[in-house]
């Protein structure tokens, strides 16, 4: 059984819920800096970073959860060169333990530099 975790506001143009949860977690879907409707909002990977991590922040707190209830993060780092950067900028949100993670790069379109999805566990 799985129940969507839906935003106040409009529904974005892509096809997914913002987070579902299922047997005790919450998968929040990707997390870009992107505004209200969708576009991109260019930046450094510092700012970028930021804008995806309040869009985590914002998904949990629809459903009563911090960062501190993270168990996995997976981020998309286009850059391989930013991946030094991408760690320190990690640590200012995530203190250990640190949640399990997984980094890609590459695999983003020119027009972002980061893009992150976790799993928060109920406590």
């Amino acid at each position: 059984m799985r129940d969507a975790i839906e935003l106040a506001g409009p529904a974005g143009p892509l096809p997914f819920s913002p987070a579902v949860r299922a047997n005790g977690f919450v998968f929040v879907s990707g997390q870009a800096s992107v505004d209200e409707a969708g576009n991109i909002v260019g930046g450094d990977l510092a700012f970028e970073f930021r804008r995806s991590f309040e869009g985590v922040q914002r998904v949990l707190a629809a459903d009563g959860l911090t960062l501190d209830d993270v168990v996995q993060v997976r981020m998309y780092v286009r850059d391989p060169a930013d991946l030094a950067e991408a760690n320190v900028l990690y640590r200012e949100w995530f203190t250990p333990p640190y949640p399990a993670r997984t980094t890609l790069t590459g695999c983003l379109p020119e027009t972002l530099r980061f893009e992150v999805d976790v799993v928060a566990a109920r406590r």
